[in-house]
């Protein structure tokens, strides 16, 4: 048996990681500017992280759902702590695409409708409502296709007032587009839909799967808005590597049995992975590193001339171009050992781990000088 060919691979193979640092089998060392799509957020093998799971795995790896399992409350408390949302309840399971997918199957249970209103550019998984609400009809498979969907231009609140209706369930927009090349949704544009969700009992999602976790330099990207959603999807930088996900769902929801469900989702490594990754997050003050190490790359990209557009909040940073990226991140990748992401044809996208620390970030802009001055 072979793979099934759907990833377009590098040559590379890493074998061993710290901090920000990795490490391939031929002893190369790249500086991780990537997180692997914006996953590592206290830093490969966080000391604390490892032995959190370690010691977990020695007393018990897993079990399901029915029964008692307290690092879920732990885990519960401490994300309400540091998010704000004390007073939410959690689900927990296991990627980012069954977050949302949980969270338009709650969105439908509340207000029985079944139409979705999502925006141009954004991505939110490759489930099956995940992948219609997605726009990229590349991957929506015909089976996908027979959701009620309807996707609006970004930021165009005319757009959003003329199609709302009684009939739609649920809005949904990321905190921040990622894979749409770090776009940002107004401040205005995120209150006004807000409002009305509310008015008319259509339930907010903001799925912070990419740009949650501190990404932003806030705990959500959705905060610097002011505003307060109904559900909230999680998972990326959750587990630093572990796959989790998780719906913060606001407390006007109410819960009966088998109303949503998972086997993996919470299990005892699953809680410990995000248990530490809170703790390390809280102790090491990573949210406000990535507010500030991220303002300082910003402030730096700005002026480095034959960039169109750097755009961003945080840790998570787009570099737009007028010409295609690939021989920039091929020469930062393969001559300057730093991994960096893409976004379409003309984005570099920048999501490091937030433990990322200044030097890292000037050795980062030197080398993407030199591959921008051709040396």
């Amino acid at each position: 048996m072979d793979l099934f060919n759907v990833y377009p691979l590098f040559d590379i193979e890493p074998v061993k990681a710290s901090g920000c640092t990795v490490t391939d089998a031929n002893g190369v060392e790249y500086l991780d500017l990537y997180g692997g799509h914006a996953v590592i957020s206290i830093g490969h093998s966080h000391p604390h992280y490892v032995e959190n799971i370690s010691s977990q795995l020695k007393k018990i790896g897993f079990y399901s759902n029915s029964v008692q399992i307290s690092q879920q409350k732990e885990l519960a408390k401490k994300l309400g702590e540091q998010s704000g949302y004390n007073d939410w309840h959690l689900f927990l399971c296991n990627s980012g695409a069954e977050a949302n997918e949980n969270a338009l199957k709650l969105a439908s249970f509340y207000n029985q409708r079944k139409k979705v209103i999502a925006f141009s550019k954004g991505f939110h998984g490759r489930t099956s409502a995940a992948v219609a609400i997605t726009d990229n009809p590349n991957i929506v498979a015909p089976i996908n296709a027979n959701h009620e969907v309807e996707i609006l231009p970004f930021n165009d609140l005319d757009a959003f007032k003329n199609s709302v209706s009684d009939e739609v369930c649920a809005v949904i927009i990321e905190g921040i587009q990622g894979i749409g090349g770090i776009q940002i949704p107004d401040a205005e544009f995120l209150q006004q839909v807000q409002a009305i969700c509310n008015a008319q009992n259509i339930v907010f999602i903001l799925d912070e799967i990419q740009s949650g976790y501190g990404r932003s330099g806030k705990f959500f990207a959705h905060q610097y808005a002011g505003i307060t959603p109904d559900v909230i999807t999680i998972a990326k930088g959750m587990g630093n590597g572990f796959p989790m996900g998780g719906v913060l769902i606001h407390p006007k929801f109410k819960a009966t049995y088998g109303m949503l469900g998972t086997t993996f989702g919470g299990n005892h490594l699953a809680c410990a992975a995000g248990i530490a990754v809170l703790d390390v997050l809280k102790k090491e003050k990573l949210v406000e590193n990535s507010a500030s190490v991220g303002e300082f790359l910003m402030e730096q990209l700005k002026q480095v001339p034959g960039i169109k557009e750097v755009r961003g909040k945080g840790l998570m940073i787009g570099i737009e171009f007028e010409q295609p990226v690939k021989e920039i991140r091929s020469a930062l990748l393969f001559k300057h050992h730093i991994f960096t992401g893409v976004s379409g044809q003309n984005v570099i996208r920048l999501l490091p781990p937030l433990s990322l620390t200044m030097e890292d970030a000037q050795a980062f802009l030197q080398a993407f000088k030199d591959v921008l001055q051709g040396a």
